[in-house]
């Protein structure tokens, strides 16, 4: 991500951006050797700093590989940073299928749950106090990282409306939203726990609205 006007935005040192005229040589083929130590180096230096104070330099050394290896695949370390999150989450937080759509989001937000409480889940609150003062790295969070793992769980969604579970005329990413937004609020604010608990209880009580609203749809 490239230096931004404005005091409170993220300012890069020089060697953290490629210029232009590599961007092109990011097609290349990938070392799966060279990008899973380069996303894991990102991924270990985020747990101990905000990404900020995170360099390039750094995380070449720490992968062991040249700078130029970094460049050839991402433009900046904003890039290699939400790759690095988005990936271990992947890992860390499975789309569960156990053929009912309640359950899978149950199951999911317990995974979720999981990684929240880790070192690496905890990287998300400086990502987003980030994309508050920088609109730049805003708008990459959210293609980065946000989109990518709305799609995914966007497909538990997809299958219940398949199965008949829900109703296939509500509003998807409103939905969603409901889903998720109080664990990342109770994660970020700490006024109540974000646990198992507190996931059975946010996916039940939206499920009885879901049934109730089936239910008065089915009798119009």
């Amino acid at each position: 991500m490239h230096s931004a006007q404005g005091s409170n935005k993220m300012k890069l040192p020089e060697d953290d951006q490629m210029p232009m005229a590599k961007s092109k040589s990011r097609g290349r083929q990938r070392s799966e050797e060279s990008e899973e130590a380069i996303l894991k180096a990102t991924l270990l230096l985020l747990k101990k700093k905000p990404l900020r104070d995170v360099t390039i330099e750094e995380i070449a050394r720490s992968a062991g590989v040249g700078k130029a290896t970094i460049y050839k695949w991402w433009p900046s370390k904003a890039y290699v940073a939400l790759d690095a999150f988005t990936r271990n989450m992947t890992r860390s937080v499975p789309i569960p299928d156990t053929g009912s759509a309640e359950s899978d989001f149950k199951q999911q937000l317990y995974s979720l749950y999981a990684f929240y409480a880790s070192k690496a889940g905890r990287i998300l609150r400086q990502f987003m106090a980030e994309a508050l003062s920088d609109e730049e790295f805003a708008s990459l969070f959210r293609e980065r990282f946000l989109k990518r793992r709305r799609e995914a769980v966007g497909v538990i969604f997809d299958r219940a409306v398949k199965r008949g579970e829900i109703e296939s005329n509500l509003d998807r990413e409103l939905v969603m939203d409901m889903i998720y937004s109080p664990g990342i609020f109770r994660l970020l604010v700490e006024h109540a726990p974000f646990d198992r608990k507190a996931a059975d209880s946010i996916i039940s009580t939206l499920y009885r609205g879901l049934r109730i609203s089936s239910a008065k749809t089915k009798k119009r």
